[in-house]
């Protein structure tokens, strides 16, 4: 079982009631925390303890339920503890990130305010503030809790000091979830250690980890397991529907509430398919006159709650600024300048489907936003008759807009056009419609945090269009983690559902294709960078000596593992000038967990495959030099000979040299990592390892065959896996670090499990008979700071 707190929120909700949640660390109680869901849905009774005094008026001015408040940090003493904040006043302003909005920690600081990248702002804008701080059990104690079901902790950093105060025997929470990612290995081994022995399984997902009783895990597996979902399909529908007042607006932006909205909203209550809808109780009960609760679900959501969050105000000072509505004729009479809740409402489309992404309990695979009053131009009978909603899973496997041609210079529905280019990185001649949209389950939380921010980056800079200005901008800045089905130049999107009614649908990314002659056609080229721009620059001109393919044909990303700010100047220069993008990260993933986030990103791509390198692995650009194995150095045309052979022998992945730096590919290196029952069944004749040291007589790697491709000799086998250069395909991607993943991954450990399962048939790796890279750390860095995971 997946989604651990996702399932256990939505199976306590439906089955037990007077629900009682610790939430600590709660900020405002909405923005970053997804609890607000759940407890909205299923009237939780919740504890909300957040010790930062701005962030704890905004908490009780936002929640509207039943709830219980503690402004105090907890802590493991009872009196004042220091924390570093950044002040409201700073952040609504825009002069730091708005990341920064909740980012307090108790001092010294182990999340962001910690880290060396965010140091600059930190030092210039961060101060110290004392609060009051209350161990666990007074806590529990002041606020007369016996007992509670649900128990999270956001406490940036300090979380386990709050978590080894409670006694899981005396307590027993159904579910616990902690944030993860800013613990220290001591911290994150311990917490494991006490969800053992308290008999909790356990699952690490995103940056948090999750456990649940082991009683209560296998009550809801069951239960899972045992539910037929009523719907002719895994796709769900999402929409909402709210009175804004626009009966009032002038002819022609004017249209009646009863007499158009809800009548077409009427007309789409009428599809089969599983659909969540949010609005206010007036429509709650407009819906289950017309609807049943097998295939809806209703999530209470009035006009407050579009105001609840930063972008509210920002909009209505953009709205208001004759300089903005003044760039055409028709903007000022139009429903985003004259209607306060237009832009709030349309602007959230993303933000309420990542809500039903977290709150369905239909199990769908697929999600799509729908507007309410989408039959006002498609056929209500695409939807009944050819149920076409049914064939999305067939044709849609990425995040999906709707595009119409859009030719202009001056503004895309009130967005500056030159700034929107600038943004989206290129010339912009489509728009992203907003009446339909979604794509896979999975892929929404990752869109949901892009559209955040680059909602929060425009409002802030003062642009401001409507939610298809932001999805515009999506498509072509990220370009590999989205696909678009044209529509006709006059935006109206029946044609997107005759398509979809006649199998005819033609999907379309703006990534260009490149190496016609096979089907590896897009290929990603990933780096990983270490506090030295010097190494990249001479990784990058080994490309240019080598095969400048290397460099011309990838889509091309930098994994900035650096931790030396000072550096990220020279970066961006480099990058900019070989077109590289630059993934940038506030701490240091270390080298298997950067390896781990290349696989994570790729797989929200539409690359094929994607070659992999450090940046101190550099070709070796010296013909009729050999290696000391006797391979050869170089050999022309490399790129694509390499793709080639992948396209041709079908590896999951390829390694591109034979000789590396501490050995090379003669000896069965996987020998030395394997479990031991691994080791006597696949190594009869060499069960023991030496107790110390390397031993001379390793067994050697058993090759299959060796073949040739063009002048380039290659093989496949038992290959072992390790982290230099590679070429990896999609499936192999999926095979090698998505199916089974690992805390804190270290290379012997896939090297292990990928042996394990090339012995089972399930993995088909392949080697050059070449050694065309070496390793040369010329800029030195201390030792203290090499990290693995």
């Amino acid at each position: 079982m997946e989604n651990f707190f996702d399932k256990a929120l939505h199976f306590l909700g439906k089955k037990q009631p007077d629900i009682i949640a610790l939430n600590i660390g709660s900020m405002d109680g909405v923005m970053f925390d997804e609890m607000i869901g759940y407890t909205n849905m299923y009237n939780f009774n919740v504890l909300y303890v957040e010790p930062v005094p701005y962030l704890f008026e905004r908490l009780q001015s936002n929640i509207k339920n039943k709830a219980m408040f503690e402004n105090s940090a907890i802590s493991d003493y009872n009196g004042v503890i220091e924390m570093m904040t950044i002040d409201k006043e700073i952040i609504d302003s825009g002069l730091v990130h708005s990341c920064f909005y909740g980012m307090s920690a108790v001092y010294p600081p182990k999340n962001g305010l910690g880290s060396e990248f965010d140091r600059p702002t930190v030092e210039k804008y961060g101060k110290l503030i004392k609060v009051p701080c209350i161990t666990f059990e007074t806590l529990i104690n002041k606020h007369r809790i016996n007992n509670f079901e649900i128990l999270k902790i956001d406490a940036e950093g300090h979380d386990f000091n709050i978590f080894k105060q409670i006694d899981l025997k005396k307590y027993t929470p159904k579910v616990i979830r902690l944030e993860w990612i800013n613990l220290t290995d001591d911290e994150q081994k311990q917490i494991i250690n006490i969800f053992n022995n308290n008999d909790y399984v356990y699952e690490i997902s995103g940056q948090d980890i999750i456990g649940l009783p082991k009683y209560f895990y296998d009550e809801i597996k069951n239960t899972i397991n045992t539910v037929n979902y009523d719907s002719e399909s895994n796709v769900t529908l999402v929409t909402g529907l709210w009175n804004l007042g626009r009966n009032e607006l002038t002819e022609g932006w004017s249209r009646s509430y009863e007499g158009h909205y809800l009548k077409k909203f009427e007309e789409l209550l009428k599809i089969d398919n599983n659909i969540i809808i949010f609005g206010d109780s007036e429509l709650e009960s407009f819906v289950w006159e017309r609807r049943k609760s097998y295939n809806t679900q209703f999530i209470y959501r009035d006009l407050n709650w579009f105001k609840n969050n930063e972008f509210y105000d920002k909009i209505q000072k953009i709205r208001t600024n004759k300089e903005w509505y003044g760039q055409v004729s028709w903007l000022q009479e139009s429903t985003q300048s004259k209607l306060e809740m237009y832009n709030p409402i349309v602007m959230s489309k993303i933000f309420l489907l990542h809500d039903a992404k977290i709150l369905d309990r239909f199990n769908s695979e697929y999600i799509f936003w729908i507007d309410a009053g989408l039959t006002n131009t498609v056929n209500l009978g695409y939807f009944t008759h050819d149920k076409v909603i049914n064939n999305l899973p067939k044709l849609i496997k990425k995040f999906t807009f709707l595009t119409f041609p859009y030719e202009t210079n001056s503004e895309i529905h009130g967005f500056e056009y030159n700034k929107l280019c600038e943004i989206s990185e290129q010339k912009v001649n489509k728009v992203a419609r907003g009446g339909f949209f979604g794509g896979p389950k999975q892929t929404i939380s990752e869109i949901n945090n892009l559209y955040y921010q680059l909602l929060n980056q425009t409002l802030s800079d003062g642009y401001m269009g409507t939610e298809e200005s932001i999805f515009t901008i999506m498509i072509y800045k990220y370009p590999e983690l989205f696909d678009y089905s044209e529509i006709e130049p006059n935006g109206l999107v029946w044609l997107f559902f005759e398509n979809l009614k006649n199998k005819t649908l033609n999907i379309k990314s703006e990534k260009k294709q490149t190496l016609d002659n096979c089907n590896l056609k897009n290929i990603g080229l990933y780096v990983i960078g270490f506090n030295s721009p010097n190494q990249l620059k001479t990784l990058i001109q080994s490309f240019i000596d080598y095969d400048i393919n290397f460099l011309n044909e990838p889509k091309k990303y930098l994994l900035n593992n650096s931790t030396d700010r000072s550096t990220d100047e020279e970066y961006i220069k480099i990058c900019k000038e070989h077109g590289f993008e630059i993934i940038w990260k506030n701490e240091n993933l270390g080298i298997c967990g950067g390896r781990q986030f290349i696989a994570e990103h790729f797989n929200l791509t539409d690359l094929d495959g994607y070659f992999f390198f450090e940046d101190d692995m550099f070709f070796y650009p010296k013909k009729g030099e050999v290696c000391r194995n006797g391979f050869n150095r170089y050999i022309e045309n490399l790129y694509n000979k390499i793709v080639e052979i992948v396209e041709k022998e079908n590896f999951d992945f390829l390694k591109l040299n034979f000789s590396e730096f501490f050995g090379d590919n003669s000896t069965q290196w996987s020998w030395y990592n394997v479990p031991q029952v691994v080791r006597e069944e696949y190594f009869p004749n060499n069960k023991k390892l030496p107790e110390q040291g390397l031993d001379p007589k390793a067994p050697r790697t058993k090759y299959n065959t060796i073949k040739t491709h063009k002048g380039l000799p290659y093989a496949d086998g038992d290959v072992f896996y390790c982290n230099w250069p590679q070429i990896v395909t999609r499936e192999g991607n999926k095979k090698m670090f998505l199916e089974t993943k690992w805390a804190h991954p270290f290379e012997q450990t896939w090297m292990s499990h990928m042996f394990q399962e090339t012995k089972k048939g399930k993995l088909y790796p392949g080697i050059l008979l070449l050694t065309p890279t070496e390793h040369d750390r010329y800029e030195h860095y201390d030792r203290s700071i090499r990290k693995e995971s």
